[in-house]
């Protein structure tokens, strides 16, 4: 099994990946060790001296004005775990807690916490016995850290609350750790806060999100040349020249994907033959690089956001390098909400143009020869109507999820926490926006290739041919009378959700963007 060694300096998006979706084991480096020896050593002497020092001898937020004397600081280390884990609503998903508790012991690795190491170990041995603490979707705010998620996973250390076993069945977290032989953390000074006070979980869905988005980008440039084939429109507009003069990357990588599906096509330009020739293609067609490749460049200024967050020690307070143990506000959510939000608008107009390209394709006054919405026998057979009602659903509950979330703070803790991020709440409105974008690009590829499979008598770029193939491998069916349409399009986004799409094209094209 693949092992993530969790060192002093970070993690990389691939490790959270490996972890969260892998089950990836985790060590900790000897460097890792030693960092949180030593930081442990500076919390002691500070916890021994009778000044008040934030999170260490005192009480916390509003509450930080309280000396704590040194018989109920243990006490008050479980109880900010207990009272912090307050959140309502579903369970979150495996993965997403997985990246959480990762992330968390990204950051008690650097040694800048003062967790000792043998809570570090703790927190790994969990990940590796396959217990995922039950967290649930309302809690968090996005400041001061992902507080009631993160409380939720320090509860379970602590032998407390509910836990996922490895077989998927929720059982209490201590019966679980002691059939592990994991030993219930007894938290000491700052410990309970330490494991609480930080942008794990909304990074961990970043990182996911960025994943995902990147997987369907590429998809959606297939489609979008696939629907551009079925239109009998022009490649012309996807030549090099025209995107070097405006060298934005992502439109450049984009125009270049839909350029060598495309390549060998019989369909294409195709319009110069017919009575009324076109002189453009209309602009979701026309435009399907710029659009796309603005959202690929969201996501590449989103993925140096999440490598910065990646990299950083995130705590409250935190143990310098030169001993001092200083309080700060990097917990702040603002640098990840902010992308979060950025991916969801991006994305939203991507779906926004796919749903557009296919409505195209099923209005016989725009689609240039072909049957009302693809209909076997228009009149009595309805095609694809209803399929394109359901992707403008999707579009239209995606543009509800780009609302930002981070445009949003309510004050909490006494106005002592009185401006937060909601960083948590775009990472969740962001994870369904995905989902959905997946759907919206699989209607389209359903459309598109059942279009190009009536264009009698003209051939499709191989890369076409490919994808066409292999999507009727997979149970997407093709052309004929109406017939039960949900297992078609269930088998549309299976094929695109498994990356099937990307790799049958690819199988002909090379790599692509």
């Amino acid at each position: 099994m693949h092992t993530v060694v969790v060192g002093t300096s970070g993690t990389t998006a691939e490790d959270v990946i490996a972890v969260a979706r892998g089950n990836a084991r985790v060590e900790l480096s000897g460097e890792a060790v030693a960092a949180l020896g030593r930081a442990r050593e500076i919390v002691e002497a500070l916890a021994a001296k009778p000044e008040p020092v934030y999170g260490v001898s005192t009480g916390f937020g509003a509450l930080a004005s309280r000396h704590i004397s040194p018989e109920l600081r243990a006490q008050l280390q479980r109880n900010i775990v207990r009272s912090h884990a307050a959140g309502m609503g579903p369970r979150v998903e495996r993965e997403v807690v997985r990246a959480l508790m990762f992330l968390r012991l990204k950051t008690v690795a650097s040694g800048h916490t003062g967790v000792r190491p043998s809570v570090a170990q703790t927190m790994a041995d969990v990940l590796n016995a396959g217990i995922t603490p039950v967290v649930h979707e309302y809690g968090s705010l996005g400041c001061s850290g992902d507080l009631a998620p993160l409380s939720h996973c320090a509860l379970a250390l602590m032998g407390e609350g509910d836990a996922e076993g490895p077989d998927g069945t929720v059982r209490p977290a201590g019966e679980l750790l002691a059939e592990a032989g994991i030993e219930p953390v007894e938290l000491r000074e700052k410990e309970g806060l330490a494991l609480l006070n930080g942008t794990d979980g909304m990074l961990g869905m970043l990182v996911m999100a960025l994943a995902d988005l990147g997987k369907l980008y590429t998809a959606a440039d297939i489609t979008a040349a696939l629907t551009l084939e079925a239109l009998l429109g022009t490649e012309k507009v996807l030549q090099p020249e025209l995107h070097a003069i405006r060298p934005h990357p992502g439109q450049g990588a984009s125009a270049a994907n839909m350029a060598a599906v495309l390549k060998g096509s019989g369909l294409v330009r195709h319009y110069q033959e017919e009575t009324a020739p076109r002189v453009q293609d209309a602009y979701s067609v026309r435009c399907a690089p710029q659009v796309a490749g603005a959202g690929r460049d969201t996501m590449a200024h989103a993925a140096l956001v999440a490598s910065r967050e990646l990299a950083s020690a995130v705590d409250n307070p935190v143990v310098l390098p030169d001993g001092r143990v200083e309080s700060n506000g990097n917990f702040h959510g603002a640098p990840v909400a902010y992308v979060l939000d950025f991916l969801a608008i991006a994305a939203a107009d991507l779906g926004s143009i796919a749903e557009r390209r296919t409505d195209r394709l099923l209005d016989k006054n725009r689609s240039h020869g072909l049957p009302p919405f693809l209909a076997d026998d228009a009149g009595v057979d309805s095609g694809l109507m209803i399929a394109q009602y359901t992707q403008a659903a999707l579009v239209s509950e995606m543009k509800r999820l780009a609302v930002p979330a981070s445009a949003d703070s309510i004050p909490s803790s006494a106005m002592q926490e009185d401006h937060v991020s909601m960083g948590w709440s775009a990472a969740r409105k962001l994870r369904t926006a995905v989902d959905n974008l997946t759907r919206i690009i699989a209607i389209e590829m359903y459309a598109a290739t059942r279009a190009i499979e009536l264009r009698h008598g003209l051939t499709p770029a191989p890369a076409s041919q490919a994808a066409i193939a292999a999507a009727r491998a997979a149970g997407v069916e093709g052309p004929g009378p109406d017939r039960f349409l949900a297992p078609d399009l269930a088998a549309a986004d299976a094929f695109v959700r498994s990356g099937g799409l990307v790799d049958a094209v690819e199988g002909v094209t090379g790599p692509l963007a």
